[in-house]
């Protein structure tokens, strides 16, 4: 009576201790005991709790909190076969859902923390998900089917809808249980969600049939009026309303709206930072350097400039020098707004540019503004290396080259050969 064909997709299957005193970021009590490593995830490279390097401080991986999988039509149309009407037919079906790939705050799939991200979500469920940016059709599409037997049938385009939350996992100093130091990866403040799907399937599904549960099959028959009318008496051949699955579109299409309209709030919120009132900062002054190297952190001078590697001198004008700024810690991860002496202003990733790979830094008036809070990840008491991840795109910050004038930049997984490492150094 039926046969199935698969549409296959691309897919995977101290700051030193004298520094830090006067900061108010000197080490905290050591805890009774370290905490224990959490279990390992299924194709999770890195685990938490594992030995980092002072290298890894500007770097991140995913670790998946939650996943839900969840059967659902893509196309359907009611369809009813006559006893003339049975063998082969192709049938225009109606979009019911479009789905797209994305994680965190970028809309897609960009960089290649995404990318292990949803890698180490198939690799958990053991199912071969989307990795790369993608969406199902958004426009109606035609499907070949034959039909054996006469009856009202459901031909639907499914697939399984992948999503959950993921958080960060990065290199942090952590206090051992005799009070020693080590740095360890661990899990940060970073959080998102994720959204993939697996291959597409195509089929035709009538009241009658026994399906699996919870299949793509058993969604595409709960979408038919099993029991109507329109179902059990004679009918003509061809197109059959379908109210289940009128209302299933219109539930989609409402929470695709809500989706956007809540995406695009954001985006307008973090264009417009509210401007804040004052700034407490920290009497300390810093420059931010690469480790070793004379060439350091040096805000622009013009406004439509970036962040650059220069090398401090008398024409600086206060540009490498930073403060920070209205300083939180949670669970030893600092949280802070980066203000340049210079120019006056905040450290921060342009909003119109936010979500791309590789934006660079610049600095815009002081807001109350998550592009503008940093966090800052801490090597072992002694040495002043750190790492920084942009708090609202959960980017780590770093460049492309050692070279005077380059531009820091944002890399979703940060610098993997450790240029992503800087130091904090007292002025």
């Amino acid at each position: 009576m039926r046969r199935t064909t698969t549409r296959l997709g691309r897919g995977l299957g101290a700051l030193i201790a004298t520094a830090t005193a006067a900061v108010g970021l000197a080490a905290t009590p050591a805890a009774a005991s370290p905490a224990p490593a959490a279990p390992a995830a299924a194709g999770q490279t890195v685990q938490p709790g594992q030995t980092c390097t002072a290298a890894d401080l500007g770097k991140r991986h995913p670790v998946i909190k939650t996943t839900e999988v969840t059967p659902t039509i893509t196309q359907f149309k009611g369809w009813y076969v006559t006893q003339g009407s049975t063998g082969t037919q192709t049938i225009s079906t109606n979009v019911q859902e479009t789905i797209s790939v994305s994680v965190g705050v970028n809309g897609t799939v960009q960089g290649s923390f995404a990318v292990e991200a949803l890698g180490t979500v198939g690799a958990s469920l053991g199912l071969n998900v989307q990795v790369n940016y993608t969406s199902t059709s958004s426009t109606n599409k035609s499907i070949t089917w034959d039909f054996y037997q006469p009856g009202y049938y459901g031909l639907y385009e499914g697939t399984k809808k992948v999503t959950g939350t993921y958080g960060s996992l990065n290199c942090n100093r952590t206090q051992q249980g005799d009070g020693s130091w080590a740095l360890k990866w661990t899990e940060g403040p970073d959080t998102g969600s994720y959204t993939t799907f697996t291959t597409l399937e195509e089929g035709a599904v009538r009241c009658e049939d026994k399906v699996p549960a919870n299949s793509i099959m058993a969604k595409a028959q709960g979408l038919l009026d099993c029991g109507s009318p329109a179902a059990t008496a004679k009918h003509p051949a061809g197109p059959v309303p379908s109210a289940k699955a009128d209302q299933a579109k219109h539930d989609a299409d409402n929470a695709a709206t809500a989706a956007k309209a809540t995406q695009n709030m954001k985006a307008t919120q973090a264009a417009k930072p509210a401007p804040r009132a004052a700034l407490n900062c920290q009497p300390a002054v810093y420059r931010i350097h690469v480790p070793g190297k004379p060439l350091n952190w040096s805000a622009p001078a013009l406004a439509n400039d970036g962040v650059r590697l220069r090398e401090s001198n008398w024409t600086s004008a206060h540009l490498d020098n930073w403060r920070l700024c209205n300083v939180t810690e949670r669970n030893g991860v600092i949280e802070a707004s980066l203000w340049n002496w210079g120019n006056g202003g905040c450290a921060t990733i342009p909003a119109n540019i936010a979500n791309q790979e590789q934006a660079y830094l610049t600095t815009a008036a002081c807001g109350e503004d998550d592009l503008q809070r940093f966090y800052i990840y801490r090597d072992v008491p002694g040495s002043t290396k750190i790492g920084l991840q942009n708090k609202y795109t959960g980017s780590m910050l770093g460049h492309d080259r050692y070279a005077d004038g380059e531009l820091i930049r944002q890399y979703s997984s940060g610098r993997q050969d450790g240029t992503g490492t800087y130091t904090l150094t007292a002025v």
